[in-house]
């Protein structure tokens, strides 16, 4: 027995691992996003409001909207998630992990050397490709184990979000750490490292786990783990479920079966759909274009303003995605948090235009809040995927389910850029 439960416990620290260092390359890129688009064709340093503004008409915006950088850091992604359920599902696990970091390691050194911003977003774009293999490929593996790696995962992508956008932060402003944008990349490229070491010396996969053998991180044991902690559980579906795991196959599915589990994850998939569209059309296309003078904004520069609104954002989302053993959303309250996080986009949209929020401490506590809403929605509509779905089923719904986020993003992102220039106009 304390074999089977230190496996147990290696596996939920591997899975926060992975979804640590599955998004954390994400969350960099978008928290340099304004460094990534003010280059210098010379030396690529970033030479934009680096200095505290007095007053309102010293406040100068970008004029290219950050929406740009999100829609390299997510299009690709979708690309990935849309191919994944019918091409990718057949790619050895081991495999698609070896990919996921070297698209990892090539943005952070190729952003990092960039002196362009065309050369940037090629670097953004190796991030997202990563980024969208290895959520497929992660929450697609969690189906050949129990509930809770579901919890840890999702804990560990939120995890990616507070101590990125904190790290990058904190490195680069220039009351604290001082260091150039591009040295700190630099610097992330032990992300990677960590990443390959996770998967292959502290997760422990069952045999039902496709591999070509590149890793020795095979267990029988995680089996037997998995049994006897759903024997302690009164869920009957849930113990249905990981008993049929035991005769490790599980039979391929038809192209009708998986035509019907597409239209009844639909109910899943639109919620989260709206949540993310609106939550990204909060923090890429209006956060930029929400800043204070030194007198309310705690004497921070306009680039740090935004990087800290980033961190607020990714706290809300790490709470909230490592709560779901203590706060768990049914599914029939998913609606709801689309319709909240609507509110929140109105509120936004409406200061970003007329500014009639007086401090920008109001403002970093409605980002937390919508971080919240935000990571509460993805953690909750994971679960209950995993939990109200049978064995055969699992796999190919929440590979399918995991486009939903990026489909949001990407609308987001579309139309952060019109928004954008239509309310600088108007300044």
């Amino acid at each position: 027995m304390p074999l089977i439960k230190r496996i147990n416990t290696n596996n939920l620290i591997a899975f926060w691992l992975l979804g640590l260092c599955n998004n954390f390359a994400y969350v960099i890129m978008l928290s340099a996003a304004k460094d990534i688009l003010e280059k210098e064709s010379k030396n690529g340093s970033s030479i934009y409001n680096e200095t505290c503004p007095g007053n309102e008409k010293d406040i100068k915006y970008s004029t290219i909207s950050t929406g740009s950088v999100l829609l390299a850091d997510i299009l690709p992604t979708l690309f990935i998630k849309l191919l994944g359920p019918f091409f990718l599902m057949h790619m050895a696990y081991d495999v698609r992990h070896i990919f996921v970091v070297v698209c990892q390691m090539l943005s952070y050194i190729i952003v990092s050397i960039s002196t362009t911003i065309e050369i940037g977003l090629l670097g953004v774009i190796f991030a997202s490709l990563g980024s969208g293999l290895g959520e497929i490929t992660y929450l697609s593996l969690a189906s050949h184990f129990s509930n809770d790696v579901i919890s840890a995962y999702s804990s560990g992508t939120g995890g990616a979000g507070i101590i990125g956008a904190l790290v990058y932060a904190i490195m680069t402003d220039p009351y604290v750490l001082n260091i150039s944008p591009n040295k700190t990349l630099l610097f992330m490229t032990i992300v990677p490292l960590i990443f390959l070491f996770c998967y292959s010396k502290i997760l422990k996969c069952p045999e039902s786990v496709k591999q070509v053998g590149l890793f020795n991180n095979v267990d029988n044991y995680v089996y037997e783990s998995i049994q006897n902690e759903i024997d302690e559980e009164i869920d009957n579906e849930n113990t249905i479920a990981i008993n049929e795991t035991s005769d490790n196959i599980v039979s391929p599915l038809s192209y009708e079966e998986k035509k019907s589990i597409i239209i009844s994850m639909l109910y899943y998939m639109l919620p989260l759909v709206i949540v993310y569209y609106a939550e990204y059309f909060i923090n890429q296309g209006l956060l930029e274009l929400i800043s204070f003078t030194c007198k309310k904004g705690f004497n921070l520069t306009l680039s740090a303003q935004y990087r800290w609104y980033q961190v607020l954002y990714q706290v809300g989302v790490f709470v909230s995605r490592s709560s779901n053993n203590i706060c768990t959303i049914e599914s029939k309250f998913l609606p709801l948090l689309a319709i909240i996080q609507v509110v929140n986009l109105i509120i936004f949209y409406y200061d970003a235009k007329n500014h009639f929020i007086s401090h920008i401490i109001i403002v970093m506590a409605l980002v937390l809040f919508e971080g919240t809403i935000g990571g509460k929605a993805y953690v909750s509509t994971f679960s209950q995927i995993h939990k109200n779905t049978s064995m055969e089923k699992r796999e190919f719904s929440l590979t399918f389910v995991a486009i939903s986020d990026s489909i949001g993003i990407v609308l987001a992102g579309f139309s952060a850029i019109p928004v954008h220039n239509y309310i600088c106009s108007l300044k």
